[in-house]
């Protein structure tokens, strides 16, 4: 039976879960036990397109107990899902479109990573189809709903991977972040959205949306959670050629946070929002040292994307299917498809151009801030409402989004709590490449977790720093 709280019921961490597998309290496979009740209990609420039968699933924590060396394992029996864009051997990868479906014969590396440090494979997350929307709506299956309210949308297209945390079923789940899909979901559903900087978690084995600008992401109740993941995952792969290294740790070094001005800000109508976006913005003010910025070139990026030829890049997995089968695809899916069809190359080296003096214009902003603080989205949606105004609630909600992975920065989304009515609210922080580490940082302290910087002396820089 599917039941609505009033928020997320966040489950135990990554650490919480390693210390009762050390101590005998709890075991891989009573763990698996209790994440396959818990699924089995809510039903099809639209969380899972496929999860790992229970006998299954246990055989296979059973697995993971006796492999040697097992309880050294930096995820020694932790369970986790995977959206359902990214490929597991022998398990459908279906994009949520059943004609679409292929059954995998690789696992992705970042999967692959997760699986040998002692991880518990428990299914697949839904999905926007394709991986297009940020309102989790898009899809053939149950239509999941925020953890919030019935008829509060989701977000996505991360809206199963957000759900699953959120749920308390999973502590992390692997998502992924191409114009806002990490953050979106994370910020309805109340749990932290990590989108890191591009090439530091190998696309390999996702199907792409668009293949120059997708992130694998990740769904977490805790940055500590985050970080024990993200060590596991980040691993340079010479068969993604936007694969790169690392950044330099946070050295402790005092962070500069830049704000925009209140009238650049947008939120839609939203007084509510408005107010306590502003109320955090207070008390961060008291706790960092803050700089006026302009998002006026931020904004000039993000309109790029679905009002420039970056559509067309989805093309280039989709083109075939779209002609092959129009009517197996979501209508406003098929709409956006088409869309891209209409783009020249001209237009493609025009928009290359334009945004390649917007991301000069705004590397210059990061010389006077570490980190830009904005709203993850600016209000919320029913479901009913994103069914009948699909394409601009869908432009609403990645206004704060789109731009991120056109400007190569990275974005944690952090929820910061409910407002008056009820449902969430959060904040993005967002970084320029390779500033990761230093953006997760400000992320606990201002969630209030511990987390230990490395001292300027052992910070190692990145080649890329070299």
């Amino acid at each position: 039976m599917v039941v609505y709280s009033s928020g997320p019921s966040l489950g135990p961490s990554v650490a919480d879960i390693l210390e009762s597998h050390a101590g005998g309290s709890g075991s891989p496979t009573k763990t698996a036990a209790r994440v396959a009740d818990a699924i089995a209990a809510r039903g099809d609420d639209g969380t899972w397109l496929s999860t790992v039968p229970r006998d299954e699933l246990l055989a296979a924590a059973r697995e993971i107990e006796n492999r040697p060396g097992a309880r050294a394992l930096p995820l020694y029996g932790v369970p986790f899902g995977v959206k359902d864009s990214i490929d597991v051997a022998g398990v459908p990868t279906t994009l949520s479109c059943p004609d679409f479906s292929y059954v995998a014969t690789e696992t992705a590396p970042v999967v692959a990573r997760l699986l040998d440090a002692g991880a518990l494979y428990v299914g697949k997350t839904n999905l926007d189809q394709f991986a297009t929307g940020l309102n989790g709506t898009r899809t053939p299956y149950t239509v999941p709903r925020s953890i919030y309210s019935a008829d509060m949308i989701s977000g996505g297209s991360s809206s199963g991977s957000a759900l699953a945390v959120a749920l308390g079923q999973v502590p992390f789940a692997v998502a992924t972040d191409t114009a806002g899909s990490g953050r979106v979901p994370a910020a309805l559903n109340g749990v932290i959205g990590f989108k890191p900087s591009r090439g530091l978690l190998s696309t390999v084995g996702l199907v792409p949306a668009c293949k120059s600008l997708d992130c694998i992401t990740l769904m977490a109740g805790c940055i500590d959670d985050v970080d024990r993941v993200f060590d596991v995952m980040a691993a340079r792969d010479d068969d993604d050629a936007w694969s790169r290294d690392r950044g330099p740790r946070y050295d402790g070094a005092r962070i500069r946070v830049g704000l925009p001005a209140v009238d650049e800000l947008e939120f839609f109508g939203d007084e509510p929002m408005k107010q306590a976006h502003l109320a955090f913005r207070q008390r961060l003010a008291g706790q960092v040292d803050t700089v006026d910025v302009s998002l006026a070139p931020f904004l000039a990026a993000g309109e790029l994307l679905y009002q420039g030829p970056w559509v067309a890049e989805r093309l280039v997995v989709f083109g075939e299917f779209l002609s092959a089968a129009p009517d197996s695809i979501h209508p406003v899916v098929r709409d956006i498809l088409l869309s891209g069809q209409r783009y020249t190359a001209v237009d493609a080296f025009a928009a290359l151009q334009r945004l390649q003096e917007l991301r000069a214009e705004v590397a210059r902003l990061w010389r006077d801030m570490d980190v830009l603080v904005v709203p993850t989205i600016g209000t919320t949606f029913t479901v009913d409402e994103v069914l009948a105004r699909p394409i601009d609630t869908n432009t609403m909600l990645g206004h704060y989004t789109h731009f991120g992975n056109l400007l190569d920065l990275l974005g944690v989304a952090i929820p910061l709590g409910t407002l008056t009515d009820g449902r969430p609210h959060s904040a993005t922080l967002l970084g320029a490449a390779l500033s990761d580490d230093t953006a997760l940082h400000l992320a606990a302290q201002l969630l209030d977790e511990p987390r230990v910087a490395v001292p300027t002396s052992t910070a190692v820089p990145s080649k890329e720093h070299l």
